[in-house]
């Protein structure tokens, strides 16, 4: 059984903090239910940015979002990481932990990117050890992202098969990032409704909807640009089919001012609450 009961749903409408925004939410009201930020960026004894996180936290709930757990690799999750996150979850009380269904790192060498896994039996044993582990150093119920991917592997299931069985095993939460089904949807050839009703939706506890770009072959998820109509209407869906969660707007290049990502966050915030009506 689950060792850790998941976070009860929260349903609120965020933004990712980004430093170009620091200011903003340092010496104003920013009419939003809670920020999101990379863990990375804060795991380390002291310094400005540290210093700024926990200012922003006496005034928004906050979500820590991890790039580099690597809960995919097979020779395990680095002691010394889940030792310094523990160490921010524990100052900063976050809503949410969460981190993304990817591997990352190998040995002694970091990627830094995003990697694909092969959805078989055996990745999904690695994975599943992996998220024990981190949720027992934690001593919480993490959630996991979906990737978007650009290369794909002869498996033994599909990706939402992948991360139900994940979910059933540990009892993690889902981090549902409806771009990058879009953008997988695109690349590989699958239907996105059909990923959405795969997915276990009792365990979605967060939403994140950002914009992408087009490459030479597939799309590329750039955070970069504003959500298109098509991700709107899939966001759509997925709120009629798992309810009201916390959802954010990601945007990590190009970053526009403030308001214009507030914009963007009243139309989530509308279609959220038609669906849940």
């Amino acid at each position: 059984m689950p060792a850790f009961p998941l976070p009860r749903p929260f349903a609120g409408y965020g933004l990712g903090l980004r430093k170009e925004h620091y200011q903003d939410f340092l010496e104003t009201r920013v009419p939003v239910d809670f920020v999101e930020v990379i863990s990375e960026n804060f795991m380390i004894d002291g310094g400005q940015p540290l210093h700024i996180l926990r200012r922003v936290r006496e005034r928004h709930p906050v979500i820590l979002h991890g790039v580099s757990m690597s809960i995919g690799s097979a020779d395990g999750i680095r002691h010394g990481y889940l030792q310094r996150l523990k160490a921010l979850v524990d100052e900063i009380e976050p809503l949410f932990v969460s981190d993304h269904l990817c591997w990352t790192r190998i040995d002694g060498f970091n990627s830094h990117d995003l990697l694909p896994l092969p959805y078989t039996e055996e990745a999904l044993d690695i994975v599943c050890d992996n998220i024990d582990r981190a949720q027992n150093a934690l001593g919480r119920a993490m959630l996991f992202e979906n990737p978007s991917s650009y290369v794909a592997f002869d498996g033994a299931m599909s990706e939402w098969e992948f991360i139900a069985a994940m979910t059933k095993r540990t009892g993690c939460g889902l981090l549902l990032d409806v771009n990058n089904v879009f953008v997988s949807a695109s690349n590989h050839g699958f239907d996105a409704l059909d990923y959405l009703q795969g997915i276990p939706a009792d365990r979605v506890r967060q939403i994140h909807l950002a914009g992408h770009s087009q490459g030479r072959d597939m799309l590329i998820d750039t955070h970069d640009a504003a959500v298109i109509d098509a991700v709107w209407r899939l966001y759509a869906t997925a709120i009629s089919r798992c309810g009201p969660v916390a959802t954010m707007i990601e945007r990590d290049d190009s970053i526009p001012p403030l308001p214009v990502l507030l914009e963007e966050l009243d139309i989530a915030r509308h279609l959220g609450l038609k669906e849940a009506a």
